[in-house]
Order: C-alpha cells, then sequence, then structure tokens
C-alpha cells in the first residue's frame, strides 16, 4: 500500500470518526433532554400523587359526614316513625273504648266489637283496624290519626274488598265502611261521604259520627 493510500484511509477515518462523534454529542443532548422531560414527567406524578391524596382524604371525610348525616336522618325516620305509631295506636284505643261503651253507629246498635282483627286466606292478607257486628249488618272501620285520600282508596277497593273472601260468612250482611280520625281536612272528608265512607272523629270526649251521603 501507497504512502497516499495510507494517508487517505487515515483521512477518511478522521473523518467518520469525526461524524460519529457529532452523532453521539447529538444523541447525547437528546437524552439529556429526555431526561430533563422525564424529571419534568415524575415531578408532575409526584404532585398528581399528592393532589390524589389529598383527594382521597376529603373523599374519607366526605364518607365519614355522609355516613354520620344518614344515620342522623335514620335516627329521625324513627323517631317519627315511632311517634305515627304512637298516634295511631292512641286513635285506635280512643274509638275502641267509645264503641265498646255505646256500639251505635247510623242508627244502628252492634252487638260485638273487633279490634286489630287479622285474617289470611291463600294470598290474600287483611287487618282490619274494627269491625262491628249485629244480626244483619257488619261496619269495617279504618282508623288514622291524620286521613289521607289514599286510606280512602284503601278501605272502598283494598279492604273492603277482601272483606266477603275473608269473612264469607258474613257476605250477606248489609256492609258499611268508615273512617274513624282525629283530624281529616275538609276536601278529604267530602270526598269520603261522597263515596259512601262513613266518618267518625273525636270532638273532645265524643265521637261526632258524619254519616256518608245516601
Amino acid at each position: 500500500m501507497t504512502e497516499e493510500k495510507v494517508w487517505q484511509l487515515l483521512a477518511e477515518l478522521v473523518a467518520s470518526q469525526k461524524k460519529t462523534d457529532e452523532q453521539l454529542a447529538k444523541t447525547d443532548a437528546q437524552l439529556a433532554k429526555t431526561d430533563a422531560q422525564l424529571a419534568k414527567t415524575d415531578a408532575q406524578l409526584a404532585k398528581t400523587d399528592a393532589q390524589l391524596a389529598k383527594t382521597d382524604a376529603q373523599l374519607a371525610k366526605t364518607d365519614a359526614k355522609l355516613a354520620e348525616t344518614s344515620a342522623k336522618i335514620d335516627r329521625v325516620s324513627e323517631m317519627v316513625g315511632g311517634i305515627s305509631n304512637n298516634q295511631g295506636k292512641i286513635a285506635e284505643e280512643f274509638f275502641y273504648n267509645s264503641l265498646q261503651n255505646e256500639p251505635v253507629l247510623v242508627g244502628k246498635h252492634f252487638d260485638f266489637i273487633d279490634k286489630n282483627l287479622l285474617r289470611t286466606h291463600e294470598k290474600i292478607r287483611e287487618e282490619y283496624d274494627l269491625i262491628l257486628y249485629n244480626g244483619d249488618s257488619v261496619f269495617i272501620i279504618e282508623v288514622k290519626y291524620r286521613v289521607h285520600p289514599k286510606d280512602i282508596e284503601t278501605l272502598i277497593h283494598r279492604k273492603g274488598g277482601n272483606f266477603p273472601i275473608l269473612f264469607p260468612q258474613y257476605r250477606d250482611f248489609q256492609r258499611h265502611l268508615g273512617l274513624a280520625t282525629f283530624s281529616i281536612e275538609d276536601d278529604v272528608l267530602q270526598e269520603a261521604l261522597d263515596r259512601g265512607v262513613t266518618v267518625l272523629q273525636r270532638r273532645g270526649d265524643v265521637i261526632e259520627t258524619i254519616p256518608a251521603a245516601a
């Protein structure tokens, strides 16, 4: 190999090395940029983790508050339900005791009175608050501390409708429906009377009976 050829090869190697060094420098710069980006990403992830931890703590606090509120609502509901049940029991006792002493309704005297009578037949199950009987008539009375329109529907269509099925021995008796209450709005009272339901109201220590419309 001639001296000239050797110098040419050396020149080519130097040029190639220079190109490689430039490429390596470029790669190093890219790696440094990537490292900086990764460091920035790590910082962002750390910030996100801190925010998530803060959010989790806030959610845990909110859940605890909701659980406390729910418990309070449950306690209030129990109290309201207890008060409502007690009011209903008071109303039942008042009308039962009053009708025991004077079992006369719509001009008829009744010989027997049942309270909280539960009767089941096949899939039909009803509880009747008060039922009065004589030789030819039966009076079905639903007792409510305060009457709502739906109580009229329940008495007429469900309890009244199921009565001859549950008590077939009274199928041919004259059947009367009544609502006994301590409180009823005027429009609800009128609806009950118009639909053939007698209304019994407390007036001090006595019962005021308002007969259903003829």
